[in-house]
């Protein structure tokens, strides 16, 4: 990396140059002295130049860990500034560095290079690596550092796109095998269930005709008839719980297959309004079940825009549902669209209890969920959906005032832009 290659260029120019210098300094005159620091000057000016035109970012502090010098790279990683940040304590940029630490290492005498990984929130959250490196690595004592700082925030970007790409496909071929061991057992069950409910119809069903009977044996028969409709409505009930159940795994298999196996978006030019109207009046039985009170505040403006309508409904069932499961003892859903200038907006707004910091950055994550029936794939769906839109999904929650889901998507596929050729006369 970059420290030892600056640790030995200023190594090899100290003894190339100015160790001859300061040898026989005693002996200049006034024309020997002008020339060694008009050299002085031309070397400085290439090692300036040729640190600003460097990627990462390069610093020196000295003993007490105040900022010396830094490239052009340091203003953009640290939002250091030439008229203000020198002289100042490199803690200031870099709260986490400690300085005295990375000298005190170095007081063996060996030359040796520390690594760090380190984020900065300001001028932008990055991810930086940090290599650091004594002035002079030969000689005991402080005399300061020199600082290289790697943006790696892209490089770690793509270890994680990478790391999920494989936890996909994992998944995928698990879920090929997970469907057919599951679905098939969850029909034959299904089947079963139907001919059992069969059955208890015929229970409950008296028999046509009257039949004459002593009196005694018609008590009987009458209490009987009692003790058997006690019992069908018993395994009625169990019957019920047992469907409600294989229709929860039947869906949580189809909602898995949903997110490991997306089908491309098949794009309309279509009135998103319109969309959301149709998923509000799919689920407003739900709704109105709940006794949740539904406000809506659609821009008059809004242009069509190239989305998949059932694709986007899925998105819509889902973080409305969400909504709903969050406001357990009532409260407002509001869903608010609008646009921009190449885009278009929507937001699912609900007045329920939020959801806690630590839990906003995995909420996401396959299988993650904060519902006691929840399968933790269906805000992984809509993630998936609007990406695949090329769109984007922000999330802003407050705990005990509401959690806002807001969906960005594009007014066109973004294309190429191709200059006119100029041709000669």
């Amino acid at each position: 990396m970059g420290s030892p290659c600056l640790a030995s260029l200023m190594a090899a120019s100290k003894s190339s140059f100015l160790d001859k210098v300061l040898g026989r300094i005693g002996r200049l005159d006034t024309q020997g002295l002008q020339t060694v620091i008009e050299r002085l000057a031309r070397e400085r000016s290439f090692l300036e130049t040729l640190f600003d035109v460097i990627e990462d970012g390069v610093l020196v502090v000295d003993e007490q860990g105040r900022v010396l010098y830094f490239n052009e790279a340091v203003t953009t990683l640290l939002g250091l500034t030439h008229d203000s940040s020198e002289g100042q304590p490199i803690t200031r940029f870099l709260p986490g560095l400690d300085v005295k630490k990375l000298l005190r290492s170095k007081s063996t005498g060996r030359q040796q290079v520390v690594r760090h990984e380190l984020e900065v929130e300001w001028p932008r959250p990055r991810f930086l690596r940090l290599y650091a490196a004594p002035l002079d690595g030969e000689a005991t004592g402080a005399s300061g550092l020199a600082l290289i700082l790697h943006d790696a925030t892209e490089a770690r970007q793509q270890t994680f796109e990478a790391i999920e790409s494989e936890r996909m496909q994992a998944l995928t071929l698990l879920a090929a095998s997970v469907a057919h061991e599951i679905g098939n057992p969850l029909n034959a069950l299904h089947i079963h269930l139907q001919l059992m409910e069969r059955e208890l119809k015929k229970l409950r069903t008296p028999d046509a005709g009257p039949k004459p009977v002593r009196l005694a044996r018609y008590r009987q028969s009458r209490r009987a008839d009692a003790e058997t409709v006690a019992v069908t409505k018993k395994l009625q009930g169990y019957l019920d719980v047992a469907k409600g159940e294989i229709s929860r795994l039947d869906y949580i298999v189809s909602q898995f297959l949903q997110a490991i196996r997306p089908s491309p978006p098949k794009l309309q030019s279509i009135s998103l309004n319109e969309v959301i109207r149709e998923s509000l009046d799919l689920l407003e039985p739900e709704l109105k079940n709940r006794h949740l009170h539904v406000e809506q505040k659609f821009s008059a403006h809004l242009p069509p825009v190239p989305l998949d309508a059932a694709q986007i409904k899925q998105v819509l069932v889902n973080l409305i549902k969400n909504a709903m499961q969050a406001m357990t003892k009532g409260g407002t859903l509001n869903v608010v669209t609008g646009a921009g200038a190449d885009g278009v907006w929507f937001s699912i707004n609900d007045t329920g209890g939020g959801i806690p910091q630590e839990q906003i950055n995995r909420i996401f994550e396959p299988f993650y969920t904060t519902k006691a029936k929840g399968t933790g794939l269906g805000l992984m769906i809509v993630q998936r959906i609007v990406r695949d839109h090329g769109g984007r999904i922000e999330l802003e929650s407050r705990v005990d005032e509401g959690t806002q889901f807001r969906v960005w998507l594009p007014l066109r596929d973004r294309q190429p832009k191709l200059l006119e050729a100029k041709l000669d006369d």
